[in-house]
């Protein structure tokens, strides 16, 4: 245990340096708002999410396929599945599934299903602002597939590809995207240390109906072409992309008790790094309370500490029923409740 927490001091000591030097040399240049499918920076899962979204080098789950795609080799039923949904910040609602099966000699193949959906609102002007009769809504979705294999007892892979769409009203923006992860249990007290690089892929550009307009070339209507069909020109933009490291060990393991600690670091390309750190106790494997704190060294998040708890029954052998629940403190913007439901077969 002391060596565990003697590496994870180097390690953060090492993060807040480099974070610190980025500040000083870039701290006139912000990066935020530069990127498009911000809700693919929303991550599932109650269990995560209670221990401060520190899951990298957790990942033994189906959430895997979110955090690290790696992660999901480990499992060693035939499958699993689980449905993540919360009324996000502003009532929007999010929602999150995934499954996966275990192929003999193969691998393990899963999909996954990521919706954020936002209230439908009237469409206001100035000269009708209480509405002109219309309305507009606004959606995001992500389709995923991926494949994972355990390459040696201690170490596995992973890959997911992913289909996006932004929309909102009559327009909208597509794109794609490929997830890697690697997952490596040490022999150091089955340390594990996990990385991942999300939301690479191509770049995102709005087109639809709203941005199309009649043009006057010479802003008169009693001369030359008239009502030439055009549209706004609209700029294209990266998707999220995320590189993430994370440890995680039991600390303390006894016949009914287990205490595992985790530590994520995370840079992603359109904000400074940071960091989320977490905990969680298991008493028989049957009953979970977990804790952490999110945003560690980023600068005015709202973001803080977190709680959870959990079950685990087993409705038959070979069949166990997962349920969740977890609290993230947002600051000004109140608070988020995850609630989540897995099955593992």
């Amino acid at each position: 245990m002391r060596k565990f927490f003697i590496l994870l001091t180097l390690s953060l000591l090492i993060f807040i340096s480099n974070s610190n030097l980025h500040a000083q040399i870039f701290r006139d240049i912000t990066k935020v708002g530069t990127t498009a499918g911000q809700f693919l920076k929303i991550g599932p899962g109650a269990r995560a999410l209670a221990m401060g979204g520190a899951y990298v080098g957790v990942s033994d789950d189906i959430y895997a396929v979110y955090y690290n795609p790696a992660g999901v080799a480990i499992n060693k039923g035939n499958g699993q599945a689980a449905f993540n949904h919360t009324q996000w910040l502003a009532d929007v609602s999010y929602d999150f599934a995934a499954a996966s099966l275990n192929v003999e000699s193969l691998g393990t193949l899963f999909l996954s299903v990521t919706s954020l959906r936002v209230p439908e609102e009237k469409v206001r002007t100035f000269e009708f602002p209480d509405g002109n009769g219309q309305f507009w809504d606004a959606a995001s979705v992500s389709f995923g597939f991926g494949f994972a294999r355990s390459l040696t007892d201690r170490f596995s892979i992973g890959f997911q590809a992913k289909y996006i769409q932004e929309s909102i009203w009559s327009s909208s923006a597509r794109g794609f995207a490929l997830d890697v992860g690697t997952y490596y249990v040490t022999p150091f007290n089955d340390l594990v240390i996990g990385a991942s690089v999300t939301n690479f892929g191509t770049k995102m550009k709005l087109d639809g109906r709203d941005i199309q307009i009649n043009y006057d070339p010479n802003n008169d209507p009693l001369t030359g072409p008239n009502n030439v069909p055009a549209s706004y020109e609209m700029d294209q933009y990266d998707l999220p992309l995320t590189f993430r490291i994370g440890f995680s060990m039991d600390v303390l393991k006894t016949r009914y008790i287990r205490v595992k600690a985790a530590f994520d670091a995370t840079h992603p390309n359109d904000n400074v790094e940071y960091a989320n750190a977490g905990i969680e106790f298991a008493y028989d494997e049957l009953l979970f309370i977990r804790g952490g704190y999110k945003s560690l060294f980023l600068t005015d998040s709202e973001q803080s500490f977190t709680l959870g708890a959990g079950l685990m029954y087993e409705m038959s052998p070979g069949l166990n029923v997962k349920v969740n629940y977890a609290y993230g403190d947002y600051g000004r913007l109140k608070n988020i409740q995850y609630f989540d439901i897995g099955i593992v077969f």
